[in-house]
């Protein structure tokens, strides 16, 4: 599963590469910012000034200068200060930022805990006994756990992460996505490197305090216009923490060796249990090289979204209700050929309900009549969206996935296609349907403009699908000639 880049390499002139350190520096100069180069140089240039003072006050104090003694400590002491209030703190939060980006959380391994344990014993061991011999092993399993922080933490240092989703991914059906990382270091290699989610999973739906801006009033019982004082205030609040949305990632993928200059890939399975929109905005990069005595996570922020259409799996309403579909649709296609359009020879894929008989008798051939429309199948599919509460979740769900599982059927037929959702534009494209059906939600509130009447509009272009959790008689009697309705709100959808 795992396969690496070929390593890159340079070849250089031995004869310019006094030449090439100096771009090199030229080179690093210009791409740092000009404005932290500018601030640096003036607190230099301003603490070298008073420290020139400074000297000066002391030199004017040894002359019996007492003006010039004063005036020079209180030019050294301002020049100071105004170093230290303007380009201190930025220089260190530009600091901070560059420390922010490179962060690294810390998790103690069980074999970190029981060597620390052995350490601190043969520690208390040696300050008893005063041998110089475990002082030395003490020193030397010291070193070990600092060893292990400052490696562990080089070679996570500038590895470039690269996550690659697939385009269509559909509820309950696994997918690969591809995880690339690559090492862009000259010299130094990689080893024991784990991709992980950094996402963290609350199951439960957690509490806290959390302040919030409120005004004081007083006096209190009185309405707001007749209270004659009135006071910005802060008041404490226990506020419901919702879960996030599930991660993109579930497992990791593990790459043991990365070379210089060199990177490798990771195809990972996912599948998602759930139709809707999956977020990631970081992943962790660990490792527990050298000694496993500490994981160290370096996070990589790298938003990735995906869409997850809905279920498009054959169910029992599915197969119950294609063949009904199916046969309206037909006998609608039919009977819409009503205008002739040319008489022509017999085919032998033609019905022979189709033959002209007068025709055929006086041409002494078979004849046929084809009618003007007899070729235009035009099919609409439509989600009609409920209220809030007008049908349980798990219903909602399953008419979802219904609507998806229909239009993927049809859009292989031979027909021109349309699919409709109230609130957004009619489309042809069939993956645009399924991009709102993944994140479709009941409507709050009713619109004005009934979707169902303004399809009754066009009910004689063309045959409707429609699933929709209404009852039987809110439905627009202009459609039942031409359209075919799945009701969703009974305990088992339902078609009429």
């Amino acid at each position: 599963m795992l396969g690496s880049n070929s390593v890159g390499s340079a070849v250089t002139n031995p004869l310019q590469s006094g030449s090439s350190a100096s771009s090199r520096i030229v080179q690093w100069l210009q791409t740092a910012s000009a404005e932290v180069w500018i601030k640096f140089l003036l607190a230099l240039l301003g603490l070298g000034l008073a420290f020139a003072s400074a000297l000066f006050s002391t030199v004017s104090r040894d002359a019996g200068n007492l003006w010039a003694t004063v005036i020079l400590a209180s030019v050294s002491l301002v020049l100071a200060t105004l170093v230290g209030l303007v380009t201190v703190p930025y220089l260190a939060r530009r600091v901070a930022v560059e420390r922010l980006r490179e962060s690294f959380d810390y998790d103690v391994t069980r074999a970190g805990i029981i060597y620390v344990l052995v350490t601190l014993v043969i520690g208390v061991a040696a300050l008893n006994t005063g041998n110089n011999l475990l002082y030395i092993v003490v020193a030397a399993m010291l070193a070990a756990i600092v060893v292990s922080g400052y490696v562990s933490a080089l070679v996570l240092r500038n590895l470039e992460l690269d996550i690659h989703l697939p385009e269509h991914v559909f509820a309950g059906r696994p997918v690969l996505g591809r995880i690339v990382l690559h090492n862009p270091r000259r010299l130094l290699p990689s080893f024991s490197i784990r991709v992980i989610s950094t996402r963290k999973k609350r199951k439960k739906v957690a509490k806290q305090w959390h302040w919030e801006a409120t005004t004081f009033a007083f006096p209190f019982n009185r309405p707001k216009e007749k209270q004659w004082l009135h006071l910005p205030d802060r008041r404490l609040r226990r506020v419901t923490l919702i879960p996030p949305s599930p991660g993109i990632f579930q497992a990791m993928a593990y790459f043991p060796f990365l070379a210089p200059r060199g990177g490798a890939s990771a195809d990972l399975e996912l599948k998602f249990d759930h139709r809707g929109c999956y977020r990631e905005d970081s992943f962790g990069l660990a490792t527990r090289f050298p000694f496993a005595f500490l994981t160290k996570t370096r996070h990589v922020s790298l938003a990735r979204e995906i869409l997850v259409y809905p279920r498009i799996e054959p169910t029992d309403e599915a197969f119950e209700i294609l063949p009904l579909v199916r046969g309206e649709w037909e006998s609608f296609v039919r009977g819409r050929g009503s205008d002739l359009y040319r008489i022509r020879e017999y085919m032998p894929e033609d019905s022979a309900r189709h033959v002209d008989w007068k025709a055929t008798a006086k041409s002494g051939s078979l004849k046929v009549r084809e009618f003007a429309r007899e070729d235009e199948r035009k099919l609409c599919i439509q989600f009609d969206n409920p209220e809030v509460g007008v049908i349980s979740e798990a219903a909602y769900e399953k008419a979802v996935d219904l609507t998806a599982s229909l239009a993927w059927h049809f859009s292989t037929q031979e027909a021109e296609m349309s699919y409709v959702i109230p609130g957004c534009p009619r489309t042809r494209d069939l993956h645009e349907f399924l991009a709102w059906l993944a994140v479709v939600k009941p409507v709050g509130a009713k619109e004005a403009g009934d979707p169902l009447h303004e399809l009754s509009r066009d009910a004689f272009d063309e045959y409707n699908i429609v699933v929709t959790a209404r009852t039987r008689g809110t439905v627009p009697t202009a459609l039942w000639n031409s359209s075919y309705f799945v009701f969703v709100g009974e305990p088992e959808p339902k078609a009429i």
